[in-house]
């Protein structure tokens, strides 16, 4: 494993954090669960305060009120408008939604929410983004101050020079005419080809072995097109990533979840004990972070933790569903999604369950049929569990002790460096086999960084982000092979498993969740 050391200068005082969500996670889901938040949210945020209170607290609550403009998300003078808002300034994006060249599916994830990492992150050329969002209408008189303010990434040092080095050295202003979505279409067909082939063996004989086949080919979807289709990183064209992004429903997930969750809640708050839903989704089953409240049986989660893998899609079932019944993941509300993506997800449910389960059983009767589909989920599980897991949950990209990443997370959400977060917070492994067969997620740094473009340049700009944090003495955490960080992460289960609950602060990111 390669590590470059990072400055000891990075480190900064915590002004005020998020409770460690046990809890807040659930306790919150259900309090702020609706379409809008209503009107007693402050009164529900404050209970659910109240139902976790075993957390260590060092901090109180501030007191917040709704700005003399009103409430963004209530008053129907704002509500009749799809707001958004970047650096301060409340757009309505209503006359460009239809005509934004990543498609409206991507545009949908900006209403109602402060964009500006979305919107930064998502742009090789930001310049030219932004001078098409100055021609939309501004809000005058919008209560920009109720919304919580998103990371700007395009503050970022680190990120900026990673950005421009890209543009000259690998895409060399061939990004103007969308190379930099391009060149996966080779890995897209591998993809569907063997994903076919595996479902043709699977009703021509469903059993454990051609279920987990096939649940090879699921796991392969999840990793690879779904994933970049719908980060809109797979093809120019926004009608062919959407295509792709919705296999995520024929593997058995959801797309329009998957957007939000992912796109939304992870990327843009990478760890994030508060805000990024993978940190505590999990809970209290397993506890990958020791912010989290600690309970007895998780000494033991590193060993028990393969038994729960298996039925990770099944999880997402439950997941999806209930999301879209409450218009809201784990760690984002859906205020965008049209009603034609709501039925998208009803769509693609009914596919997957007839692919799976329905014809099998018609062709082969019950028992192949739930033996077929057990391979299939089981290995689905197992694969996407432990691919996903690795690359934030080791000890150098969520440390339980004093350091680099420790300090980046320690600082209020909107205060930290972007860009070094998600250097920090991400660690690689491989090379182009593993690029090939992850859709670029071994290269998890990288990804990180530039979600919007397609996984297969990620090798040739993982030099140049590696370059940059050596000359910045930050660390860039790059293993050998799989099996390495394998065992790293199971290391740091095992630690985080009997690792005291770390003290936390409750106050704005408490607040930004509710809103986010």
């Amino acid at each position: 494993m390669q590590v470059t050391n990072v400055k000891a200068s990075n480190s900064y005082t915590r002004k005020g954090e998020a409770c460690s969500l046990l809890g807040p996670c659930r306790v919150l889901k259900s309090a702020f669960s609706c379409t809008r938040p209503r009107g007693s949210w402050f009164v529900n945020r404050a209970a659910a305060a109240s139902r976790v209170a075993t957390a260590p607290v060092v901090d109180t609550p501030p007191k917040t009120s709704i700005p003399s403009g009103g409430d963004p998300w209530e008053d129907d003078k704002w509500t009749k408008h799809k707001w958004t808002v970047y650096r301060g300034v409340a757009y309505d994006l209503t006359p460009y939604l239809d005509r934004h060249p990543g498609g409206r599916w991507l545009l949908n994830l900006a209403i109602g929410r402060d964009a500006t990492a979305l919107f930064e992150s998502y742009h090789l050329r930001p310049e030219v983004a932004v001078a098409h969002l100055k021609r939309l209408p501004v809000l005058e008189g919008f209560p920009v101050e109720a919304v919580p303010q998103a990371p700007r990434p395009n503050d970022s040092d680190l990120y900026n020079a990673i950005r421009e080095r890209v543009r000259k050295e690998v895409f060399k202003g061939s990004e103007v005419k969308g190379a930099h979505r391009s060149g996966s279409e080779g890995a897209a067909l591998a993809v569907l080809s063997y994903a076919a082939a595996a479902y043709a063996l699977y009703t021509y004989d469903a059993n454990p072995l051609t279920g987990a086949l096939l649940g090879l080919g699921g796991a392969w979807i999840g990793l690879t097109i779904q994933h970049c289709g719908n980060h809109g990183a797979m093809s120019t064209n926004p009608i062919v990533n959407n295509l792709l992004g919705l296999t995520n429903d024929l593997a058995g997930g959801s797309s329009l979840m998957w957007r939000y969750h992912h796109q939304v809640s992870h990327h843009i708050h990478c760890n994030d004990d508060a805000l990024d839903e993978d940190v505590f989704s999990a809970f209290p089953f397993l506890r990958f972070d020791d912010r989290l409240p600690r309970h007895w049986y998780h000494s033991f989660q590193h060993i028990y933790m393969w038994v729960l893998f298996p039925f990770l899609q099944l999880v997402f079932q439950v997941g999806d569903w209930k999301a879209l019944f409450d218009n809201r993941t784990v760690g984002a509300t859906m205020y965008g999604a049209s009603e034609f993506e709501r039925k998208t997800v009803i769509a693609g449910k009914l596919a997957h369950y007839t692919l799976l389960y329905g014809l099998p059983a018609i062709l082969h009767g019950p028992t192949a049929m739930l033996a077929g589909a057990a391979g299939y989920l089981f290995t689905q599980s197992i694969v996407l569990a432990t691919t996903f897991a690795v690359s934030h949950n080791i000890s150098e990209t969520k440390s339980l002790d004093p350091g680099p990443t420790r300090d980046n997370l320690d600082q209020p959400a909107v205060e930290r460096d972007w860009g070094v977060q998600q250097v920090l917070t991400s660690a690689n492994w491989g090379g182009d086999v593993g690029n090939f067969f992850t859709g670029g997620l071994n290269l998890q740094i990288e990804h990180h960084l530039f979600p919007a473009i397609s996984f297969l340049h990620y090798p040739a700009i993982s030099k140049i982000v590696a370059d940059e944090c050596h000359k910045r003495g930050i660390n860039y955490a790059h293993y050998a092979t799989l099996p390495e960080i394998l065992s790293s992460f199971v290391r740091f289960m095992a630690e985080a498993g009997a690792a005291p609950q770390k003290p936390v602060r409750r106050d704005g990111e408490m607040v930004m969740l509710s809103k986010l």
